[in-house]
């Protein structure tokens, strides 16, 4: 008999670092070139430098990790151009500065439960859909009844508040909870991190199933009463409302497994909110992603999306008198293509139709076309 060879260090995976640091740039022209507000192209960019440290290792902190994400961004506003209460690109900032954008700690507790605290992105983990990822415009990230909220927009991208979060897996399902600042603040932005609370905070709650049929329902509500608002644009008002929201995910695998050629994945998703505090008294999006279009091509994405913010009536009553009546909703379609050029370096040209911009029925609808570049290091 044949005795198995001794295992060498050679053989041995490598030891995980116990510093992970990441990075990734992108950038990007994007312009109307029909309808809209106006025609024209702007350019604008996005750095993201990440670190994850094990604790434990570098420490002794047993079962906890720190993440921290470092956030610039530099550009024009497309949607200026395009003239839209959604936006048009998931770059695009009001105000170009370096900031921090994360920096949390995680401790495990046992039994699949975890604790997180610092400055976090909600969005990272609540109203996920991770076949919309490819998709540029910002409603295919989080839906617009609730990235339109709070004093000055809740802790998503481009400026985070201080959270706590707690998230329990077991098996194929999962449950979690965040309590979050309701004004988003953190270093680089006006004012910096915000401790006082004194609007109140956001309380955010979801659970599901994870694959093959990926199912989840949240819901979240601001402890404090927010301002109503009126158009045009998102005009506040003195009386104050309770803001609140549910919404579901849904996601499959249609097509293949991860890895596979012509993977194919859809997704489909919707909220419904209190409809004073914001434009929007729900929205819904859905699409397809086809990963490994190409055989050839292992990088090769392609993406389709449809979505829409509906326009609450007291949105819509509020309209200026002698001003075009306002649509039910802001509803767009995108197609986007990616593709990798060389290793860790990817273009992907993006094509978006937006009906009626600004819900305006006398605005034309837009044509809207952009080309991004992006560069992740370490290549995969």
């Amino acid at each position: 008999m044949f005795a198995a060879a001794p295992a060498t260090a050679q053989d041995a995976p490598a030891a995980e670092p116990i510093v992970k640091l990441s990075a990734s740039y992108s950038a990007e022209v994007i312009g109307v070139v029909d309808g809209g507000a106006a025609r024209g192209a702007r350019a604008l960019d996005n750095l993201d430098i990440t670190a994850d440290v094990d604790l434990a290792r570098a420490i002794g902190w047993r079962g906890a990790s720190f993440h921290a994400d470092v956030l610039n961004n530099f550009g024009g506003n497309p949607n200026d151009l395009a003239g839209t209460l959604q936006g048009i690109d998931n770059i695009e900032v009001t105000s170009q500065r370096l900031k921090l954008y994360e920096a949390w700690v995680e401790q495990a507790l046992g039994g699949g439960v975890t604790l997180r605290a610092g400055l976090y992105d909600l969005n990272s983990e609540f109203y996920v859909s991770d076949p919309a990822g490819l998709l540029v415009n910002p409603i295919f990230g989080i839906g617009s009844e609730l990235s339109s909220t709070g004093p000055n927009g809740p802790s998503i991208f481009p400026s985070t508040a201080l959270a706590a979060r707690l998230r329990v897996e077991r098996g194929r399902g999962y449950a979690q909870a965040a309590v979050i600042n309701a004004t988003a603040g953190t270093l680089g932005d006006d004012g910096g991190i915000d401790t006082s609370a004194r609007n109140g905070v956001l309380v955010i709650a979801e659970a599901g199933i994870t694959a093959p049929l990926r199912l989840g329902i949240g819901g979240w509500r601001y402890t404090k009463r927010q301002p109503g608002v009126i158009p045009p644009g998102v005009t506040p008002v003195e009386e104050r409302f309770d803001a609140q929201d549910a919404y579901v995910l849904a996601s499959f695998d249609l097509a293949g497994a991860e890895g596979d050629v012509a993977h194919t994945a859809v997704f489909a998703r919707a909220g419904v909110s209190d409809g004073r505090t914001t434009p929007f008294s729900g929205g819904w999006q859905a699409g397809v992603l086809i990963d490994r279009l190409f055989a050839a091509r292992p990088a090769s994405m392609l993406s389709l999306g449809a979505g829409s913010g509906v326009l609450s009536r007291p949105y819509r009553d509020g309209a200026p008198a002698g001003s075009p009546p306002l649509t039910g909703a802001e509803t767009l379609f995108e197609l986007t293509y990616s593709d990798e050029l060389l290793a860790g370096l990817s273009i992907q040209p993006d094509v978006q139709y937006i009906l009626h911009p600004g819900a305006d029925r006398s605005v034309k609808d837009a044509i809207v076309l952009a080309l991004r570049f992006s560069y992740a290091w370490p290549a995969d």
